[in-house]
């Protein structure tokens, strides 16, 4: 692996990082808010961090290696959450440990704060917060090479590296072309979600906080009580089918661009994800009713958004669903593991790698019964080969595994039982909210300092699904041998 290509990348991440900073300096300036030297502080490290990378770094001829896509990936996202905690730090609202939660949690799509009392923030650090979900959300890679796509080969490499899924979600030949139409897709949608709530009646950069949380499936919110604080049905409805699209497929859009709506109504994947949210709507809004007395129309109301909600690891709150049935917060929880499609913003496992387990585990039973017979295991038009169903029954192991490994260590820190496998579930998802202490109206300031941490590891695990970050703790990743 060359180090000096890797920091070069590195140092590029670091620049783009500190023009984003500009964004919210100038909403500082234009507010005359009290925090223009901790944008000024921040747009300062990430500048000369770049330039000192950028200057010992080599740039990149032809293309690059497995290893330094992952390793440019990888310690990309820890570069940009050390430098996107500095307005945090330096303007005194947090310490260097919570700001660093909060920003992977920005980053990550989590949504879950440790800030009590968000709305005592100035409100350019409030845009920071949802902008770091907007970058985050489609990935900082990918809106990198989409910027500036001058990496030749190479660009394939971080691509793969920070996609998730277990499919390739590029319907264009070239990385970066179908970077490019990601991001337009991710912009028009930006757009159009930020005027449609501006004609609700919401104010321009509130608009937009939203819109940057929604599209991202991120979950910030400007206000302590989240979507709760508008009780509004036409706001709650505008933002659920905005995070219920936004939890499809992304490159399926850009087919639908380039071939047809047919391939949205077509993609299997995604009808099976709008099918979970209305089962598992009917099923929370019949629980609700039944055990709580709540009429149907605001049952359904209610179940429909948190559906919605969680199952995109959005995580915006419209009801306090910690007093709900247990058998609703099953189905929560249920959802937060599951997440939405391959190759959206959403998180958690993905409605495709569930559906090809299932698939899989059939055939292998039908295996037993007709040993001769020869059994391909398709979906959404495609069979699948058997290293790709290899890779999603590693995936959903090591993902499981994670899951109860954090719930260990959290519950050894002294976080209840309950708590502490809800809070890993829903980091390793990037869902945010999750249950009693750390429940929909409660942040994560209470939990102790190892357990920031190893939320923080979560949520950044949970969004580069775990192997970009485990392969880096491998002493021969980094031996310098050709091959990957």
């Amino acid at each position: 692996m060359n180090f000096r290509i890797t920091a070069y990348l590195l140092g590029k991440l670091a620049v783009a990082c500190a023009m984003a900073l500009c964004i919210p300096l100038a909403i500082s300036v234009l507010y005359e808010e009290e925090n223009i030297s901790a944008f000024l502080w921040a747009i300062a490290w990430s500048a000369g961090t770049g330039v000192l990378f950028v200057i010992g770094g080599q740039r990149v001829k032809d293309t690059l290696t497995v290893r330094e896509g992952i390793a440019v990936t990888t310690l990309g996202w820890v570069l940009i959450t050390f430098l996107g905690m500095i307005p945090y730090v330096a303007g005194g609202y947090l310490s260097v440990l919570d700001g660093i939660v909060e920003t992977i949690s920005g980053l990550s799509g989590t949504g879950a704060t440790v800030i009590d009392d968000i709305e005592s923030l100035p409100q350019s650090l409030i845009l920071w917060r949802s902008l770091t979900h907007w970058f985050g959300g489609l990935g900082i890679i990918v809106i990198f090479i989409a910027l500036f796509p001058r990496f030749g080969r190479g660009a394939v490499r971080m691509f793969n590296a920070e996609s998730t899924g277990p499919t390739d979600s590029r319907f264009l030949p070239q990385v970066k072309e179908m970077a490019k139409a990601l991001f337009t897709v991710y912009v028009v949608f930006t757009i159009i979600c930020t005027l449609v709530l501006y004609a609700c009646g919401l104010d321009l950069l509130i608009a937009a906080d939203h819109a940057f949380s929604t599209i991202a499936t991120g979950g910030f919110s400007p206000y302590n009580n989240s979507v709760a604080h508008f009780n509004s049905p036409l706001i709650e409805g505008v933002l659920a089918f905005f995070m219920i699209i936004s939890s499809a497929n992304f490159g399926m859009y850009v087919a639908a661009w380039r071939k047809g709506m047919e391939c949205i109504f077509k993609d299997t994947e995604f009808r099976t994800y709008c099918l979970v949210v209305l089962v598992t709507t009917m099923l929370m809004a019949g629980n609700l009713i039944l055990t709580q007395g709540w009429t149907y129309g605001y049952a359904l109301r209610e179940a429909f958004f948190q559906s919605a909600s969680i199952s995109s690891s959005t995580g915006f709150i419209s009801y306090d669903f910690d007093t709900w049935p247990t058998f609703s917060k099953y189905i929560l929880i249920f959802l937060m593991f599951l997440g939405g499609c391959a190759g959206s913003t959403a998180g958690g496992l993905k409605v495709t790698r569930l559906m090809l387990l299932f698939k899989t585990a059939r055939a292998l039973l039908r295996q037993k019964i007709y040993p001769r017979e020869v059994i391909a295991v398709s979906s959404n038009g495609s069979e699948y080969s058997e290293e790709v169903l290899f890779r999603v029954v590693r995936f959903f192991f090591v993902y499981v595994m994670l899951d109860l490994l954090w719930t260990v260590l959290l519950v050894w820190d002294g976080v209840p039982v309950f708590e502490a496998l809800g809070v890993s579930i829903s980091t390793m998802g990037s869902c945010g909210p999750s249950f009693g202490l750390f429940g929909a109206t409660c942040t994560y300031s209470a939990l102790p300092p190892f357990s920031k941490v190893v939320v923080s590891i979560s949520m950044l695990m949970g969004r580069l699904e775990s192997f970009s970050v485990l392969v880096l703790f491998l002493p021969s990743f980094w031996h310098r041998r050709q091959g990957w």
